[in-house]
């Protein structure tokens, strides 16, 4: 590593291939940070292109499938191999699934555990102790408001999301002495390929309007900078979070029922 790219920093952004995940990479890049970038599709590789013509940033693309204790290892092998401290990580790689669970093909629920949860603290366990032996280091999880409501017909994906809320709050106590902080990004819907991707489409929240992923990245990237445990995008996203709060869990399952059941479940 030379003192050029010492000076000029390293952040590493998972699911940066399109959404709030190219968005943060998009704002570390205009920061004058390097980059690395992971996803499992062959996006991410024409993401690291762009970002790069136009930053003039070092932008490297790791395609791998962090669902897998594989893909997680290829990407922290790579990292260790650059030789550079990670300055910023900010895991954002995750996968949504709707319809009713029992409904749902089984192995596609338990990728989505693996990608928004098993591989998510198994990369966060590698990079932060790293950034702990270093004495600093930044550390973003985009979990979402979804993980303060029983998530009917989203059973799965609200429960992964509940578990980064809660892992992200319980982490950063831990390593409040250590000069390594962590962040919580809580947005709610995002316009981005999520709904497709999780069947999600024909339902009133696939439906509804959108927050901008550039707007949510910006806010969750500058608390991070700034050290800030939680950052909830939107002043609607913030009023549902807070109501969450004092509403038994029950009325929460039966209003997320209305959001997001499929209409030919309806």
């Amino acid at each position: 590593m030379n003192s050029e790219q010492q000076a000029r920093g390293l952040a590493v952004v998972t699911g940066a291939s399109t959404g709030i995940g190219y968005e943060l990479a998009r704002c570390a890049a205009g920061d004058g940070y390097d980059l690395v970038i992971a996803a499992n599709d062959a996006e991410i590789k024409r993401a690291a292109e762009r970002l790069s013509a136009e930053f003039g940033r070092s932008v490297e693309a790791v395609q791998v499938d962090l669902a897998t204790p594989e893909g997680v290892r290829a990407l922290t092998t790579r990292l260790a191999a650059l030789d550079r401290p990670v300055d910023l990580l900010m895991a954002n790689a995750g996968r949504g699934l709707g319809h009713a669970f029992l409904d749902e093909d089984l192995q596609a629920a338990l990728r989505v555990v693996d990608t928004n949860v098993s591989g998510t603290i198994a990369l966060i366990h590698e990079v932060g102790n790293r950034m702990r032996r270093q004495g600093s280091g930044r550390i973003l999880l985009t979990g979402s408001i979804a993980g303060f409501m029983p998530g009917s017909f989203q059973a799965v994906y609200n429960a992964t999301k509940a578990f980064i809320n809660s892992f992200s709050f319980a982490l950063r106590d831990e390593l409040r002495d250590s000069g390594v902080t962590v962040t919580c990004l809580m947005p709610g819907p995002t316009d981005t390929d999520f709904f497709a991707r999780g069947d999600l489409e024909d339902t009133p929240i696939g439906e509804m309007k959108k927050d901008d992923p550039a707007m949510v990245a910006e806010l969750g990237y500058k608390a991070m900078l700034d050290g800030e445990g939680d950052v909830v995008t939107g002043w609607k996203n913030k009023l549902q979070a807070t109501l969450a709060n004092v509403t038994p869990s029950g009325l929460l399952a039966r209003a997320h029922r209305r959001m997001a059941e499929p209409k030919e479940e309806g």
